[in-house]
């Protein structure tokens, strides 16, 4: 709810600030501003983008047998 801190902790330690950076390039690129006075839709546009993207990568990194 409004107001409330975000509990969501990364699944792998160490990751908090690639994700962050992630974060922000994808707002960057759809043009979205961040923050606890947007809309759901216009920051769950961001993790929508942002999912698609790491699938996207780890899609290519199975592709090229690398592991991930």
């Amino acid at each position: 709810m409004a107001g409330e801190n975000n509990s969501n902790t990364p699944a792998v330690q160490g990751s908090k600030k690639g994700l962050d950076q992630l974060k922000n390039e994808v707002a960057n690129e759809l043009g979205a501003t961040l923050g606890g006075d947007r809309t759901s839709r216009e920051n769950g546009s961001v993790g929508g983008y942002m999912t698609k993207k790491m699938v996207q990568f780890a899609e290519q990194q199975l592709k090229s047998g690398q592991k991930i």
